[in-house]
């Protein structure tokens, strides 16, 4: 059964990737400014102070005009860092703050570490997503570094994935590990889905 759904998660992402790939610049520059409203939006809703954001790759939504103008307005932004054991560090942005490649070629921060922990007191996770259902499942990229933190938090706070709006599925394949998220944040809209999990 595994296996079987395995494959379907890997065709999926396949084909979400390729049409990611396919998105014109000015079509992923629009998307990067609607999705920093959004999580403008989401951000004061929430009342969030403290925040963990990833930093988007270049066929992602894009993240990181939100991550420098959060900065800038003084909140606390933990950046995921990616580690051999499948957890995550998290180190704090900072403006104009270096940025290299890491594990698996993901944009990461250049800082100090703090450790897995560190995300414990934020008030509200942003994350990355190949698609979400509508019932608030979660298809990631494959190797189940948000799943697991997510897994791990005593107390979690609201859960949103940034995802493009033709990502937002009926049904997306699940496995007993892979963790719902509250909602999805998208160039156009924030929906919240899930109740969270306080």
């Amino acid at each position: 059964m595994s296996n079987e759904i395995d494959d379907e998660k890997r065709a999926l992402r396949a084909d979400l990737r390729e049409r990611r790939q396919l998105l014109s610049q000015s079509v992923r520059e629009a998307a990067e400014h609607g999705v920093r409203e959004q999580l403008d939006a989401l951000v004061d809703r929430v009342g969030a102070r403290s925040v963990s954001c990833f930093l988007s790759t270049t066929t992602e939504p894009g993240t990181r005009e939100f991550v420098d103008e959060a900065v800038r307005r003084g909140i606390r932004v933990l950046l995921p860092v990616t580690r051999d054991d499948g957890l995550l560090d998290w180190s704090v942005a900072e403006p104009d703050g270096d940025i290299a490649e890491g594990l698996f070629g993901l944009p990461e921060p250049v800082g100090e570490l703090l450790g897995p922990i560190a995300v414990n007191d934020v008030d509200l996770l942003i994350i990355p997503a190949a698609a979400v259902d509508v019932s608030g499942m979660r298809l990631g990229w494959g190797r189940g570094f948000f799943d697991k933190t997510i897994g791990s938090m005593e107390r979690c706070p609201p859960v949103y994935a940034v995802i493009y709006d033709t990502e937002f599925l009926d049904e997306v394949p699940r496995d007993v590990h892979d963790q719902p998220v509250s909602g999805i944040v998208t160039p156009t809209r924030t929906l919240a889905i899930a109740p969270t999990r306080r």
